[in-house]
């Protein structure tokens, strides 16, 4: 490929610059509104023009730089014709074929993630935006306003048709994993393992996290089109997009112990009362699965930012509830790393205590 490719980061979100230095025209994919400054200088220092902004889909993480970069350099502004941002100024479908000196960028509709989500098929790598991520980052979550796991797992069915050979360049990367073929990520990411679409959905949903308010508030500055990078007060460090999201390099690596249903329920029998950390979200405490009395609740998708609501506990024992267990691994790493001491997961989660038919409640 006869292009200038670079992949430039802002914290876990992946920016792109292609370009051609023969004809001097320059795309940027996915920039970050912080960063405007720096693309601008680099920009001159290549003596490329800007001619494309491209949005992957309608960020909930970081605010876009595509209007602001509109405003400065005149490009387009370019996203699927489902995009939200109110100034796109050229939408997308899958059958539309983009040409940069010569080479042929084809677009593939990836909803799933959101409604508009798009990839882009060089000839020799695709950049996925949030559609796939790199080995056990897995993909973008698809619990956000417009997304859809049904979907997701249609996409990721087109994906699997591409050639093996294609790179993978994803749209974050939290943790230095390297661009890798799609041939390898159908053998090392678990989200292209084969299931039924119902075993997709059901997949997805046990590792669904439920949108902080925040991002929500970034949906919104971004289909505003905002060029105020304070507009919203983002978390750092947070790997809000990934479905097994809000893990660090240290919560990766570790691992944390178990205790089944039958386990807890003898330390309530001969009163030892653990923390009882519920991190499904709020209309689950009242479903069919009921929680545990006394429960504390903080919704796994908010553990990063409310974790100094129980940092009085951090040498208490704790054990982290969900409906399965996955949720509550995840929220259990969090806690770990925050510098919590003794935390467990409950085995099978609140669907193995309904089993065993120990006590619930069912209202708050």
């Amino acid at each position: 490929m006869d292009l200038i490719f670079e992949q430039l980061s802002a914290g876990g979100c992946q920016t792109y610059l292609v370009g051609s230095p023969k004809t001097g025209e320059a795309w940027l994919i996915d920039p970050v509104l912080c960063s405007v400054n720096e693309y601008l200088k680099l920009l001159e220092t290549k003596n490329l023009k800007l001619t494309k902004v491209i949005d992957t889909h309608t960020h909930a993480d970081h605010l876009s730089a595509g209007a602001k970069l509109k405003d400065l350099t005149g490009c387009a502004y370019v996203m699927h014709k489902l995009g939200q941002p109110r100034e796109i100024t050229d939408r997308l479908t899958s059958d539309t074929e983009l040409k940069l000196n010569g080479t042929t960028v084809k677009v593939l509709h990836t909803p799933g993630h959101t409604r508009d989500s798009l990839c882009l098929i060089f000839p020799d790598r695709i950049i996925t935006g949030d559609a796939l991520f790199l080995d056990d980052g897995g993909a973008g979550r698809a619990d956000l306003p417009g997304g859809d796991p049904g979907e997701h797992w249609e996409s990721l069915q087109r994906l699997m048709e591409l050639p093996d050979q294609l790179t993978v360049y994803p749209g974050h990367e939290y943790r230095s994993r390297r661009p890798s073929t799609l041939g390898e990520q159908k053998t090392r990411n678990p989200f292209l393992k084969p299931r039924s679409q119902s075993e997709y959905v059901k997949f997805v949903e046990e590792l669904k996290l439920g949108p902080a308010e925040w991002m929500k508030e970034v949906l919104k500055a971004n289909c505003a089109c905002t060029r105020d990078a304070n507009a919203v007060q983002i978390p750092k460090g947070v790997s809000a997009c990934e479905v097994q999201g809000t893990l660090t390099n240290t919560q990766g690596a570790c691992e944390v112990p178990y205790i089944s249903a039958h386990e807890l329920k003898e330390l309530f029998d001969t009163n030892r009362h653990p923390v009882l950390l519920d991190v499904r979200e709020h209309k689950e405490l009242t479903g069919e699965l009921g929680h545990l009395p006394g429960i504390k609740h903080i919704p796994v998708g908010s553990i990063g930012e409310r974790v100094s609501e129980i940092a009085h506990h951090q040498s208490d024992d704790i054990v982290a509830i969900c409906k399965m267990g996955g949720r509550a691994r995840t929220a259990a790493k969090i806690l770990v790393d925050a510098g919590f001491k003794k935390v467990k997961v409950l085995t099978g989660g609140m669907n193995e205590w309904n089993e065993l038919g120990l006590p619930v409640k069912r209202h708050l």
